[in-house]
């Protein structure tokens, strides 16, 4: 009889697990998605025509995050427009490094980013010799002068909160 018991467990254990195993399939989760596209990908596919040859709504499509930041921002009309003027003297080598620049400043902490702007502020200002000395001290300094340097240095403006510029 102890022998049947342990049939009968052996079995359903088995019937179990080979029930079991088809489930389980149909329980697992999805594959991950693909992952984005990189860079390299971004102009994957079709090539697209030039500006000319946009119909009107691509051009629309193109051309209204742009409207909507021009109308919700006022006060900031003249920096944008400034902005543009600027973006279009540029080579394709300064819009590279620009393009670099920004992508550098988005993946900073909050305190590299004020680190940055103070730093960025001061430089503007100074005749090229000076920048290379600023420049050489800075990468000289321990992180506790480089955070006093920083507070004796930020004017108002760049003392705004980050994300508020």
């Amino acid at each position: 009889m102890n022998t049947m018991k342990r049939l009968i467990r052996i079995s359903l254990a088995l019937a179990l697990l080979a029930g079991a195993t088809p489930l389980a399939t149909f329980a697992a989760p999805p594959p991950p998605p693909p992952p984005p596209p990189s860079d390299a990908d971004a102009d994957a596919g079709p090539p697209l025509p030039d500006w000319e040859h946009l119909s009107a709504q691509q051009r629309e499509l193109l051309i209204a995050p742009m409207r909507q930041r021009w109308n919700d921002s006022p006060q900031q009309r003249r920096r944008m427009f400034e902005h543009a003027q600027r973006w279009q003297s540029m080579t394709p080598e300064q819009r590279e490094r620009a393009r670099k620049g920004a992508r550098r400043y988005e993946d900073m902490s909050p305190q590299q980013r004020e680190e940055a702007r103070v730093l960025f502020e001061r430089m503007r200002a100074l005749p090229p010799e000076q920048r290379k000395a600023l420049r050489d001290r800075w990468e000289a300094m321990t992180p506790q002068q480089r955070d006093a340097w920083i507070k004796a240095n930020a004017s108002p403006e760049t003392r705004t909160a980050p994300g508020s510029r």
